[in-house]
């Protein structure tokens, strides 16, 4: 699979990653060996990226990774996890002491002495801009806690302010094929600085996999049912904000652009991925067949055409919505 250098970290990574959430249970049940079966099979497609957060089922999903890296030794993956939700979400609480607790949780949890990239997940806003919160960061790298650090965001504006800052290696934004607005300022702006994109719900919680109706329906503890409206955290995480019948239409539409021999999946994974800037895609993969197709999609080739029509779905169905939003 090809690789791409992260922004700041200097590392190579795959294209296609693979984010983890799923493997903490937020998105139904996930079986242990299950979870074992889904990284070793992403590895043996080429994936060198997982990425994964301490609240993933409060530590589950960086505990699956810490197993299967620990029994698979010298395989090269990046590990990229995130930090700062496990508390209440005030910026106060984004201190040097709080950091440290929360790298030692992760670095126990992963089986390492070093994080090879700690995000921080979402915080609030101000967090952003805060040249302390940057300072504790870069006094964890001077300690070897941790090799690099970057952000997860919500919003734009936020991607930008980190940006700013010369220790930030790497960005996590929500891109897709329902949510454009990266494509305007942020990527330019990464790629001038050195920063690395990683591109999450890549697939918009599973719009974009094409296998979804109206009829359809999530387990109790699936986001995708419990966080329609935003009941638990910013409803932009949840099939990218988009309502999910107005979603249903428009990938109706998408459908009828993907290339032949691609699944509508793979189709979306691959045309994010050719976007200038990106590092690299994280979907996640409920079993192993997903995880290998979700890694194939490296091999997807989308045009001209494919990118015109995936602008004009967002320009007819989305924009007006989504994009003073996030």
């Amino acid at each position: 699979m090809e690789q791409r250098i992260l922004g700041k970290t200097g590392r190579n990574v795959s294209i296609v990653g693979l984010g983890t959430w799923q493997l903490g249970a937020d998105w139904g049940n996930v079986d242990p060996a299950q979870a074992q079966a889904i990284l070793a099979a992403s590895v043996e497609a080429g994936v060198t990226l997982f990425d994964t957060a301490d609240v993933y089922g409060d530590g589950k999903s960086e505990q699956a990774i810490g197993k299967f890296l620990a029994d698979n030794p010298g395989l090269g993956v990046t590990v990229a996890t995130k930090m700062g939700r496990r508390v209440e979400q005030r910026p106060e609480n984004y201190t040097l002491a709080n950091f440290r607790q929360w790298v030692d949780r992760s670095r126990k949890n992963l089986g390492t002495d070093t994080l090879d990239l700690v995000q921080l997940h979402c915080p609030p806003t101000p967090v952003y801009s805060n040249n302390e919160v940057y300072d504790a960061l870069d006094t964890l790298v001077s300690e070897g806690a941790i090799k690099n650090y970057g952000v997860s965001v919500e919003r734009t504006d936020e991607a930008l302010e980190a940006i700013r800052h010369e220790g930030t290696a790497s960005v996590q934004i929500i891109l897709n094929a329902f949510r454009l607005k990266p494509l305007d300022e942020v990527l330019p702006a990464a790629k001038a600085a050195g920063v690395g994109i990683i591109a999450r719900v890549p697939l918009a919680s599973g719009l974009l996999s094409g296998k979804y109706s109206k009829d359809t329906t999530f387990a109790e503890n699936d986001h995708r049912n419990y966080n329609r409206k935003g009941e638990a955290f910013d409803v932009g995480e949840t099939f990218s904000g988009v309502d999910y019948e107005l979603g249903l239409k428009a990938v109706a539409e998408f459908e009828q652009l993907v290339p032949e021999g691609a699944t509508t999946a793979q189709a979306a994974i691959a045309w994010i991925a050719a976007q200038d800037g990106v590092a690299t895609v994280i979907p996640g993969a409920r079993n192993v067949e997903q995880a290998r197709a979700n890694a194939a999609a490296a091999a997807v080739s989308v045009g001209k055409d494919f990118d015109e029509g995936v602008r004009w779905i967002y320009d007819h169905y989305f924009r007006e919505a989504i994009h003073p939003r996030w």
